[in-house]
């Protein structure tokens, strides 16, 4: 199974309970906004749609990936065929990468809305019709993303008892996992893979999420300090929620960023120094955790901000 770090009984517990939780509270997001969606067949459905593909990306990863982890900290051995290793490394790219540009794309549809809501500008600009732009922009992100972990189908194979890590890939995996591991051609060709899943599925995101969310935050501030003259009855009725929205939305950043933030910190670091010492064991315990650690706690952000979340889970505790 190669290289792992050795965890104690509470923190395969507390695993335990973060996947568990991301599977649950994204399950909840999907059904509840989603059976909203299906009944709302006017305006302002367009963000909920997002909302959905986030929570959708966030479940397939726990169950595909989070769930085999946790399965193999209780001490199970699996192992899988070369030919199966081949399709869930590449699955676990593909689900990795699409769940950060997921992210990534609610954070640019509310700037890009706050945008359409200048207070100059005699109208909301919210869609009316069937949001095609916006199903083809989300399957453009998971098509893209599912080219781009070709090379992870093909590099890859069934490693032996004895196989450790030489190359860690945050946006798939942290260690070994049913024996499968990289398997590049070269040094060169490898290392290659890493540094653009690093740019292109960690750097620029959390850049652009930076930039979004404080192009959000200066609208927002220009919107409060615009007379009351030249805005609009509409408007100014959709600005309250949009700030509501906003904090939500940039609570959900600051989530995010600290969560990959440290993962790819953890991991990198540990690549770097190559050692087997007590801070490296340390250092890969705190990128498994980070990497599920915003699938987890998303929904909770997510249901303290969105109206409907809130009224579901009102009345499971009532009843």
């Amino acid at each position: 199974m190669g290289l792992r770090a050795n965890v104690s009984t509470f923190q395969t517990t507390l695993y335990i309970i973060l996947v568990l939780l991301g599977i649950m509270g994204n399950t909840t997001v999907i059904s509840v906004i989603g059976k909203s969606v299906l009944k709302n067949t006017g305006g302002g459905r367009n963000s909920d749609i997002i909302l959905i593909n986030m929570a959708l990306s966030n479940l397939m990863v726990s169950l595909v990936r989070n769930v085999l982890l946790v399965i193999s900290d209780l001490g199970l051995e699996l192992y899988s065929s070369k030919v199966c290793c081949q399709l869930l490394m590449g699955v676990w790219v593909w689900l990795r990468s699409a769940n950060v540009w997921s992210t990534f794309y609610l954070s640019a549809f509310h700037f890009q809305t706050l945008r359409r809501l200048a207070p100059s500008t005699g109208h909301i600009g919210l869609q009316r019709g069937a949001p095609k732009s916006l199903l083809l922009s989300l399957s453009l992100i998971w098509f893209l993303n599912y080219i781009y972990s070709i090379p992870a189908h093909v590099f890859s194979t069934r490693g032996d008892q004895n196989s450790t890590e030489t190359l860690m890939l945050i946006s798939s995996t942290t260690r070994p996992l049913l024996g499968c591991v990289w398997n590049f051609h070269s040094s060169f060709s490898g290392l290659a893979y890493v540094t653009t899943s690093m740019v292109i599925h960690e750097i620029i995101p959390i850049i652009l999420m930076a930039i979004t969310n404080l192009g959000s935050l200066y609208t927002l501030y220009s919107h409060g300090r615009a007379s009351t003259s030249t805005l609009n009855a509409p408007t100014k009725k959709r600005v309250p929620a949009e700030k509501r929205a906003a904090k939500v939305i940039v609570a959900l950043t600051v989530l995010f960023i600290s969560s990959w933030g440290t993962s790819i910190i953890s991991v990198n670091y540990y690549n770097y120094r190559r050692s087997t010492g007590n801070s490296s064991m340390v250092l890969l315990v705190l990128a498994r955790f980070a990497n599920t650690t915003f699938i987890a706690l998303s929904p909770i952000v997510l249901a303290v901000g969105h109206r409907g979340l809130r009224l579901f889970i009102k009345s499971v505790l009532i009843h």
